[in-house]
């Protein structure tokens, strides 16, 4: 009889071990970094936002990269002169511009890198 009690607690020991063993390893792989990044981009035309898209990016990725992904975008030398059918006027001074959370960039849309949760509002407006 207390051969078979212990055959019995031996065997709930083993499986109480191998199910932690195993929750631990799922945990370790849900843990794992991912190489992908959620960027918030907004389309602004006349002070109105008309478009709203959260965009998946690897890391490192640029502006423009999370832009083309999104939308239609006609450029030339490195700028932005139409997204989604929505172009620019050189004569009436009328440009694409953009910020991240909130500040002008320092740099082309194509150089810019993005983070995670970054949100990035291109502006089509009047330059004085």
């Amino acid at each position: 009889m207390k051969k078979n009690k212990l055959a019995v607690l031996a065997g709930i020991a083993t499986i109480f071990t191998f199910s932690l063993t195993g929750n631990q390893t799922s945990q370790e792989v849900m843990a794992k970094p991912s190489n992908k990044i959620t960027v918030a981009y907004t389309l602004n035309v006349n002070k109105k936002n008309i478009k709203n898209k959260k965009v998946k990016l690897s890391k490192h990725a640029t502006v423009m990269a999370g832009l083309k992904k999104a939308w239609r975008v006609k450029s030339t030398n490195g700028f932005i002169t139409a997204i989604d059918g929505k172009s620019q006027d050189t004569h009436k001074q009328i440009y694409w511009t953009y910020t991240i959370n909130g500040k002008f960039a320092n740099k082309g849309a194509a150089e810019q890198k993005v983070n995670n949760h970054d949100k990035v509002k291109f502006t089509l407006a009047k330059m004085n």
